[in-house]
């Protein structure tokens, strides 16, 4: 479809749409493009290549990330090397769980590879008066059959274990269950079926975090205030709640607490 076309007759049908749901088409974020220049979209860009569409991770979101691990070094160059990997993993972790869906393995690599410069000069900063091979010996581990790991090595009862800095190229990607072609979010018949793919994204959301998975299951997926299910799209926190006599940790709707709280039934 020409440009005009998308104009004039596309986009006041969208504008329609949104209006009868309470929504607004953004003027200064709506952009016409051709699809073989792309367009960035929640931190994503969007663009076709050599006819094949990717979806990869945005040159600002790349940008803004490692801006963030820069400031973080910049501004803790005292601190122990265990207190930076517990700042950065989490932050490292979470970005690369947000693009593990798209075709992100060619951004990974070159972000772990300039994530690993910036914490090199870090290392030389602390240790100007000493050798490289000392920085590295100091800092860096081989890892299995990988060398340059930035981490430090701990006791455990299975023996020494090493506590190392997340690279984002380990993040496997993910291929995004597709939804069917006639699928409808707006029609009542099809609720059940976005309420499943829903709950499957929940549960991968909550993967390693066995404690939570198990109270989400004991509740048979539903907030205890409200009867609702708890989807990665409703926002959630972990409250105290007496249920049948017995006060238990409990998955809540954020909106439930809140309501719960102005009626003094929250501490």
């Amino acid at each position: 479809a020409s440009k005009e076309i998308l104009e004039n007759e596309v986009k006041p049908i969208l504008v329609e749409f949104f209006q009868e749901r309470g929504l607004e088409l953004s003027e200064e974020k709506t952009v016409i493009t051709h699809v073989s220049e792309g367009f960035d979209f929640l931190g994503f860009n969007v663009r076709k290549y050599n006819g094949t569409l990717l979806t990869k991770p945005s040159k600002k979101s790349v940008k803004k990330l490692t801006e963030k691990v820069k400031v973080l070094l910049k501004s803790h160059r005292a601190v122990k090397q265990e207190e930076i990997l517990m700042m950065l993993n989490p932050i490292l972790t979470g970005w690369s769980m947000y693009y593990r869906y798209c075709a992100a393995s060619e951004t990974f690599r070159k972000t772990d590879q300039k994530i690993f410069n910036m914490i090199w000069r870090w290392c030389l900063r602390r240790h100007s008066n000493k050798s490289l091979g000392w920085i590295k010996n100091r800092y860096f581990h081989r890892v299995n059959n990988r060398d340059w790991c930035f981490g430090i090595a701990k006791d455990s009862p299975k023996g020494n274990t090493h506590i190392l800095l997340t690279r984002l190229f380990d993040t496997k990607i993910t291929k995004y269950p597709q939804i069917k072609g006639d699928a409808n979010p707006y029609d009542a018949e099809w609720y059940d079926y976005f309420l499943d793919r829903n709950l499957i994204r929940m549960k991968e959301s909550l993967k390693g975090r066995k404690s939570l998975i198990f109270m989400w299951e004991r509740q048979n997926q539903c907030c205890p205030l409200c009867g609702e299910p708890i989807t990665k799209d409703t926002p959630w926190r972990t409250v105290m709640l007496n249920v049948d006599g017995i006060s238990k940790l409990h998955l809540a709707h954020e909106t439930c607490c809140k309501s719960l709280n102005k009626k003094g039934g929250l501490s």
